[in-house]
């Protein structure tokens, strides 16, 4: 985000993935994402080729993990409908350019902003996104995020951003290719990031739903908050103890909520002297970036964690309840509203659970959450 641009959209667009095609190809890529404002919009698309942070044991992609060297054919945004489904509406793709080029190149971990470009979305459709990008091999990697989809998403062979109509198009099944932002010019009064793992994603919500807690939150704030949701799945706190990609993203916040630990209790086994450790840095690094930063850290959200785990969540949240305060402006007890009565309150309310007996809070969870935020946060 910068003083003018803010995200245009509370779906995340984080990357925890490495697409390594086997041989030279060209593929195109097509989103569609809910917007926070209708209406005559002024666009950009800021991009950090890297992946933010690890996905499952890291054998496939770590963060910091830089994305190789690719080349943008051509890329448009526009009109998208009502109906997510593979089209533009007519008349409404506009070419998005980069130094005043229909193409790019794009180097190995390169951080790039594209040329604004004037679109116009009506009230209730979807903002479109294409891009046709080019790669010669497993060299030419591209960062992407790959969880169970939240926006509509197609593939098609060839370069076709231009294309209006669904033809060539097939569904992107688990492959979420996007500009690490896509932005809009909206001077904001504050720029809110929210730093957290697939629950901060959405993971698990109904796609195209926006039913998730971040988004929830997002649509209770005025526009003049800027939004920018990184929750990435699979993502723990110390993929944020470097300096990377994901820590840079993170900066550029004046108000930044942190929602971590999950992953690093059930996939990390972090000991909660480790976890605290790595909460504790990720706080210093952002302040040391900007001081006055506005830091919001959330309590680790019940996840069904029993024995060790589950000891190691205790004593973290209480660590987060009682000693975080003296670093972090405030702690949003989200544990409080997930969880279950004591002494099951490291347990997911069931009413929340997602289907097929998944911890990852559901829609209702994420409704519940975004009141009981969005109180908490405007007493401020």
């Amino acid at each position: 985000m910068t003083d003018t641009y803010a995200s245009v959209t509370a779906l995340s667009s984080a990357a925890n993935f490495m697409f390594r095609p086997t041989g030279e190809t060209i593929i195109t890529f097509r989103t569609y994402v809910k917007p926070r404002e209708y209406g005559a919009l002024r666009l950009k698309v800021w991009h950090s080729n890297a992946v933010d942070s690890t996905w499952s044991d890291g054998t496939e992609s770590k963060a910091g993990d830089e994305g190789g060297a690719w080349r943008i054919e051509s890329c448009t945004i526009g009109d998208g409908g009502r109906q997510p489904d593979g089209s533009a509406q007519e008349g409404s793709l506009r070419i998005v350019t980069f130094e005043g080029a229909a193409f790019k190149q794009v180097l190995a971990g390169e951080r790039f902003w594209s040329d604004p470009v004037d679109a116009y979305i009506p009230e209730g459709h979807f903002l479109v996104f294409t891009w046709a990008i080019a790669v010669s091999g497993p060299e030419s990697g591209i960062p992407y995020n790959t969880e169970t989809l939240l926006a509509a998403a197609y593939e098609a062979a060839g370069n076709i951003a231009a294309q209006e109509t669904a033809e060539g198009f097939l569904p992107a099944g688990n492959r979420q290719v996007l500009p690490s932002m896509i932005a809009y010019e909206r001077e904001t009064d504050k720029r809110l990031v929210f730093l957290g793992d697939s629950i901060t994603q959405g993971v698990r919500t109904e796609i195209d739903g926006y039913s998730f807690w971040s988004a929830r939150i997002a649509e209770g704030l005025a526009p003049s908050i800027g939004v920018w949701n990184i929750g990435s799945g699979w993502a723990r706190a110390y993929d944020l103890a470097p300096d990377g990609p994901w820590m840079a993203k993170a900066k550029q916040g004046d108000e930044v909520a942190i929602c971590l630990g999950v992953n690093d209790i059930g996939t990390g086994n972090r000991s909660a002297g480790q976890l605290i450790g790595d909460l504790t840095s990720i706080i210093e690094q952002l302040k040391a970036a900007n001081e006055d930063v506005s830091l919001i850290l959330f309590t680790l959200p019940a996840f069904n964690f029993e024995g060790a785990h589950e000891e190691v969540w205790r004593t973290v949240n209480e660590w987060i309840r009682k000693q975080a305060p003296e670093r972090v402006a405030r702690v949003f007890d989200i544990a409080k509203i997930l969880g279950q009565a004591r002494p099951y309150e490291n347990k997911l309310k069931d009413e929340y659970m997602s289907p097929g007996n998944d911890p990852h809070p559901n829609g209702v969870a994420g409704a519940d959450v975004a009141e009981a935020f969005l109180l908490w946060y405007k007493q401020q």
